[in-house]
C-alpha cells in the first residue's frame, strides 16, 4: 500500500448510535481510509438503493433485506457489526379499548406491518409461531410497502393497503401492528404479547440469542478491488464500538463472526420459514467473501 497515496473514499450510510457516535464526529479516522457520510434519515430509506443500485460502498442494512438480496444474487457482503438489535416482544400493539388480544386470539385478525419483510415483522411472526403456537397462516397481514429486493413478492394472500399503520390501528381499521421504529405513544394501546420485557428475558433464557436488526454490507466490487479498505472499514467499525460505552447488561449489538452466530442461525431460520428466502444460508456462507479480511477480530 502506498502511504502517500490519499485515503480511499467510501460512500457511507449508518444510523447515530452510541457505537457509531466517535466516526461520526470523526474522532477515530484511518489514514488509508475515509468514510464520507451520507445522511439519510429514517436509515432504512437506504437499504433500497443500496440494493437496487449500489448506491454506496458501505451501508447499514436489516439483516432480512440482506438475506432476500443474497438470494438474489445482488452483489453485497456481510460484515458482522450490529448497528441496531433489540427484543421485539415489545413490537406489536393493539388497541386495549377495543378488548383485549393475545398471541393466542390472533386467527383471523388483521395485523399490519410496514412491510412483510420488514425484519422486525419476521423476527416477530417468528417467534408468534415457535414460542406461541401462533398459525401465520390464520393471521391476516396488511402490508403497505414492497421488499426492497425488488425480485421479491410477497405470499398472494397478503393484502395490500394505503394509509397510516397507527390511524388504522387507533380507528379499528387493523387489529394490531407491527412497529420497527419507535411506537405510538398512545395510553390505549397494550402489547399483543403480555408483559412483554419479562417475555423477552424468558425468551432470552430459553434461546440465548440477541435479535439482531441491522448489520452492515459493502459492494462486493470493493472487496474484490480494495480488500485492503473493507478490511480497514471493518477495523473502524470496531473501535468506534470499543470507544462507547458499555452497555449495561446483554448488548444489544455485538460484533464478530461467533458472537452473531446465533441469532442469525435463528433469524435464517425464521426467513425460511416464512417463505423470504428459498434455502437456508450457513452463517459461514453469509460471511464467505470477508470471512479471511476480518479473520483476526
Amino acid at each position: 500500500m502506498n502511504r502517500n497515496a490519499p485515503p480511499t473514499a467510501l460512500r457511507t450510510v449508518l444510523g447515530n448510535y452510541p457505537h457509531t457516535l466517535a466516526l461520526k464526529r470523526g474522532e477515530i479516522a484511518s489514514p488509508s481510509v475515509r468514510l464520507d457520510f451520507v445522511d439519510v434519515k429514517p436509515t432504512h430509506l437506504a437499504f433500497k438503493p443500496m440494493v437496487r443500485e449500489l448506491k454506496f460502498d458501505l451501508c447499514e442494512m436489516a439483516i432480512v433485506t440482506f438475506l432476500m438480496a443474497k438470494a438474489h444474487g445482488k452483489p453485497l457482503a456481510l460484515l458482522p457489526a450490529v448497528m441496531l438489535g433489540r427484543f421485539q416482544h415489545h413490537c406489536m400493539p393493539y388497541n386495549a379499548e377495543r378488548g383485549t388480544l393475545t398471541p393466542q386470539s390472533l386467527a383471523g385478525r388483521r395485523v399490519g406491518v410496514r412491510a412483510y419483510s420488514q425484519t422486525t415483522g419476521v423476527w416477530l411472526r417468528g417467534i408468534l409461531a415457535n414460542d406461541y403456537g401462533v398459525d401465520l397462516d390464520r393471521v391476516h397481514w396488511i402490508t403497505f410497502e414492497d421488499a426492497h429486493v425488488a425480485e421479491y413478492r410477497d405470499p398472494p394472500q397478503i393484502e395490500r393497503a394505503s394509509g397510516d399503520l397507527t390511524a388504522m390501528l387507533l380507528a379499528g381499521e387493523i387489529d394490531a401492528a407491527i412497529f420497527g421504529a419507535e411506537l405510538p405513544a398512545d395510553a390505549r394501546l397494550e402489547s399483543v404479547i403480555p408483559q412483554p420485557k419479562a417475555a423477552a428475558q424468558d425468551w432470552y433464557r430459553k434461546h440465548r440469542v440477541t435479535p439482531v436488526n441491522h448489520l452492515v454490507v459493502v459492494k462486493t466490487a470493493l472487496v474484490r478491488s480494495n480488500p485492503q479498505a473493507v478490511a480497514e472499514g471493518y477495523r473502524l467499525l470496531v473501535a468506534a464500538k470499543q470507544a462507547a460505552p458499555a452497555p449495561a447488561g446483554i448488548d444489544p449489538a455485538p460484533y464478530g463472526i461467533a458472537a452473531n452466530r446465533p441469532a442469525l442461525e435463528l433469524i435464517v431460520d425464521y426467513c425460511l420459514q416464512q417463505g423470504m428466502i428459498p434455502r437456508r444460508f450457513s452463517v459461514d456462507e453469509l460471511f464467505a467473501e470477508v470471512g479471511e479480511l476480518i479473520a483476526a477480530e
